[in-house]
């Protein structure tokens, strides 16, 4: 008796309203309101030997400790150095990049399915 009262429930729960294409617009600028700055690449750590003679690190093995940004641009990779004071503010910056990404796949599917519904609505409609 218990199934049949859950069974009950779950089929008087209304299914979603189907999305238009401006209400998917008005969800990703709700969604991204607050993820400003946005980057992307990656921020990277590297250990690596300076140019000078004789440098005490260099010759100890520890090297020079540095944070590296690395992205792409018009197809070709950059790197730029990144002060250790600013690294946290960097590194929120390209954590907002990957929400925003993947808040774009979310909407390429979201709008893939309100544009298929309003194509189909207007089929529907020259038909009759």
């Amino acid at each position: 008796m218990y199934d049949v009262g859950h069974t009950y429930s779950m089929a008087t729960k209304s299914a979603p309203k189907p999305e238009s294409l401006a209400d998917v617009q008005r969800w990703l600028q709700q969604q991204t309101a607050n993820l400003w700055p946005a980057a992307l690449g990656s921020l990277s750590f590297r250990r690596s030997p300076c140019i000078r003679p004789n440098c005490p690190a260099c010759l100890s093995g520890d090297k020079h400790a540095s944070y590296v940004l690395y992205g792409r641009q018009q197809g070709r990779r950059f790197s730029l150095y990144v002060p250790e004071e600013l690294v946290p503010q960097v590194q929120h910056w390209l954590d907002n990049g990957h929400a925003l990404q993947e808040l774009l796949y979310q909407a390429a599917s979201r709008n893939l399915q309100a544009l298929k519904r309003e194509r189909d609505q207007a089929l529907k409609k020259a038909e009759d």
